[in-house]
């Protein structure tokens, strides 16, 4: 009978994926961040093998390695050369036997239609910001100013720049237009929340932790349709909005606003069936937090919100990797132990204060 790891001795094999197509900058910052992980992972105790995917033979790829024997740490953002294909990574997993961190094919691929999000977070009571969907401009019908128009199928932030903020019917037209053009995909049109703006990560399954929320500070900002995260802010050093979007973590929050915010978030990691960690984008107003999005597979570089949360808790960032990989490992035919699902109420949650002295 195969004998059960201690939790952090599991052998790891990190996957993910280097697009040949990409500049050599690009390729190099995938490569540096994955050995940032490996190896904070091995200072846990784990033993990582890095699995790299440069197409779609991801079963070529792990061919090295027994299922049985491994958990897999899923940092694949696609099959390199087929867009929105992060969930198709996922599958592939599934049909090869493999367990692995994360959300599964089904979460992944839900996660990409902006459209079924929105009415998952609507049929299950949390709140988001009014919104519709629209195929053509002849369908528009929209009267709430201002608002923002996204990509349906989109993330990172792809398409949202300071023109995706609209403030009147003209406006609204020609974005609405640009995304059917540029992007060939349905437009979401949402009343645009002007105020404050959360980054909030959960992690588990069963009981659900948050740690420090962070804040997006947008003070520097005085026209409206600035005051937001556009794809610059997340990717272009030296953009305005990279450079001047301030992050405040942990988030200025009261007790109660944390407690409100942690519930709301929870709610939405289980209503779309999260797994082991995910962000939640929010927004304020008139005291109530609405969810803007939902993100199954977050970023976890080292220099992203969710580490930086998990640093401002007192947990270290190859600790925040093996408490995925343990979680992963809850589901492992080998290391994991067979737990009936209760149901889930949220009331044994916990939401992490920052570490004193941080």
């Amino acid at each position: 009978m195969p004998v059960k790891l201690e939790p952090d001795k599991i052998p790891v094999v990190l996957l993910y994926n280097v697009d040949p197509g990409w500049t050599k900058d690009e390729q190099d910052e995938v490569i540096r961040q994955s050995r940032h992980l490996r190896t904070a992972l091995m200072k846990e105790g784990h033993t990582v093998f890095a699995a790299c995917v440069t197409d779609d033979d991801i079963a070529s790829c792990l061919r090295p390695f027994n299922p049985s024997e491994c958990v897999v740490f899923n940092w694949c953002e696609e099959l390199p050369g087929i867009g929105h294909s992060e969930w198709l990574v996922a599958k592939k997993l599934e049909q090869l036997g493999f367990t692995f961190t994360g959300a599964d094919a089904e979460t992944l691929a839900l996660a990409q239609d902006k459209f079924q999000v929105k009415k998952i977070l609507d049929d299950s009571g949390i709140p988001t910001p009014v919104w519709s969907v629209f195929h053509r401009t002849n369908d528009i019908v929209w009267n709430r100013f201002p608002a923002i128009v996204k990509p349906a199928r989109e993330h990172c932030s792809a398409g949202i720049s300071r023109d995706s903020v609209v403030l009147d019917k003209t406006e609204l037209q020609e974005r609405v237009l640009y995304v059917l053009d540029t992007y060939r995909q349905p437009a979401l049109v949402e009343d645009f929340i002007d105020g404050r703006e959360f980054r909030v990560s959960v992690w588990g399954n069963e009981n659900l932790t948050m740690p420090p929320v962070a804040e997006m500070d947008f003070s520097f900002f005085k026209n409206i349709k600035d005051r937001l995260c556009t794809q610059d802010a997340k990717f272009h050093p030296g953009s305005v909005h990279y450079e001047k979007i301030e992050t405040l973590l942990p988030a200025p929050l009261s007790v109660a606003q944390t407690d409100a915010l942690g519930k709301i978030c929870c709610d939405a990691y289980r209503a779309l069936g999260c797994r082991d960690y995910a962000r939640m984008d929010v927004r304020l107003k008139n005291d109530i937090f609405h969810v803007l999005d939902v993100n199954p597979n977050a970023d976890i570089s080292h220099d992203a919100s969710m580490a930086c949360a998990s640093e401002k808790a007192g947990i270290s960032y190859g600790r925040m990797g093996s408490l995925f990989v343990r979680y992963a490992a809850g589901r492992h035919p080998v290391f994991g132990k067979k737990r009936s699902r209760r149901k889930q109420t949220g009331r044994d949650d916990l939401f992490l204060p920052a570490a004193s002295g941080t």
